[in-house]
């Protein structure tokens, strides 16, 4: 595969036919490239990196968006930023608490009765703040979709499946553990805290998330699917190679374009939005700078329980460190899509990485342990210009 290495600066957007970015220092942007030609080097198929600060933005990239044609990934690329969305329906919620029309200490059975029950499941017992943190102990309901092999994606990634339909999934399994005596991500949580929010404001959660977060930000460039299988243009085609079944140690099979699936699987309130690396790092500025919360609820957002193998998370946030100090955010990742990103405690300087792919391996490689992700977040946010 041939690669395509681009940097962009102002004085030569034009002639590259890219978005007009303020400059960076030189240092920064030679940086953010390398780290974009080594997640292409190592098996990711395009990578997209975008830095923003007080002084303006910065954007590399690298390798291709669509291997059948060899362009590049597109500069303005939209894609399904996955688990990022639980930040926004997080932030939605917290509003919600601010106004006084729900709690993080309500019960999930305030809202939604006898949804959560069977099998040691129990709503009167698990809180929306535990929902939003991921200590409720529930099971994933993802865990029982056969989405994870490569046959199983191809039969299954235009399936519908609701809401209610997922959380039946998941309390058909008794809990992980009582709630609040431990942490484990699930995505049922988010599930039902769409369904609370639908409760409490009588309209859908992306409309909600629509009225609170994108309209006042001014995110253009961020959407909500739905079950569309399509993404808006310009987007990049999504790879992914799935462990072959029965390898030990796990070994990934070939090269499979997983452009086209529903998004919204379990009602999309744990993953479904679509955005861009400019709008996701608008977001993300904005609401560590508090444009978003009221600082009594950005604090408790920012209330931390610790998550092993991840860092510290907060609701819907997570607490990490860098080289250079904490940071926060949230990444996501669904067949096709991997997104990477965090901002400074100040919310003055952030960054959004995007892959089009899960696994940005070669078939051979030996599957790593760490986020390749990590360090190209960890070199953004500490450079210095």
């Amino acid at each position: 595969m041939k690669r395509t290495s681009v940097v962009i600066a102002a004085v030569c957007a034009a002639a590259l036919g890219s978005p007009a970015v303020a400059s960076a220092a030189p240092g920064t942007q030679r940086t953010l490239q390398r780290d974009a030609d080594v997640l292409v080097a190592n098996g990711s198929p395009g990578a997209l990196v975008e830095l923003s600060t007080p002084r303006g933005s910065v954007k590399v990239r690298s390798g291709h968006g669509d291997l059948r044609t060899g362009s590049p990934m597109p500069w303005n690329a939209h894609f399904r930023i996955a688990s990022f969305s639980k930040t926004f329906l997080s932030a939605t919620m917290l509003q919600l608490v601010g106004e006084g029309r729900l709690s993080l200490e309500d019960t999930v059975d305030r809202w939604l009765p006898g949804v959560v029950s069977g099998n040691g499941n129990d709503g009167r017992a698990i809180t929306v703040r535990q929902l939003l943190q991921h200590t409720s102990g529930l099971h994933d309901y993802m865990a029982e979709l056969d989405l994870f092999t490569e046959k199983g994606f191809l039969r299954h990634r235009f399936d519908k499946l609701s809401a209610s339909e997922a959380v039946k999934l998941a309390v058909g399994k008794p809990p992980e553990f009582a709630p609040g005596t431990s942490w484990g991500y699930s995505n049922t949580n988010y599930v039902l805290a769409g369904m609370v929010t639908e409760k409490v404001t009588g309209r859908d959660w992306q409309q909600e998330i629509a009225a609170r977060i994108i309209r006042p930000l001014d995110l253009r460039e961020t959407s909500l699917p739905y079950t569309s299988p399509f993404l808006p243009t310009p987007h990049a085609r999504g790879y992914d190679r799935f462990v072959v079944e029965g390898s030990n140690p796990p070994r990934l099979g070939r090269q499979v374009d997983v452009t086209l699936m529903n998004p919204s699987a379990g009602g999309g309130a744990d993953g479904s939005i679509n955005s861009t690396t400019e709008d996701g790092n608008k977001f993300l500025r904005a609401l560590l700078g508090g444009k978003v919360l009221k600082p009594a609820l950005l604090a408790e957002m920012k209330k931390t329980v610790p998550a092993p193998g991840l860092g510290e998370y907060g609701l819907g946030l997570v607490r990490l460190t860098s080289s250079c100090g904490a940071y926060w955010g949230h990444g996501g990742s669904l067949p096709g899509n991997s997104t990477g990103n965090g901002v400074t405690e100040d919310g003055k300087r952030s960054v959004m990485v995007s892959l089009n792919t899960l696994t940005p391996y070669h078939p051979d490689a030996e599957l790593p342990s760490g986020n390749p992700l990590d360090p190209v977040i960890d070199h953004a946010l500490c450079g210095r210009e």
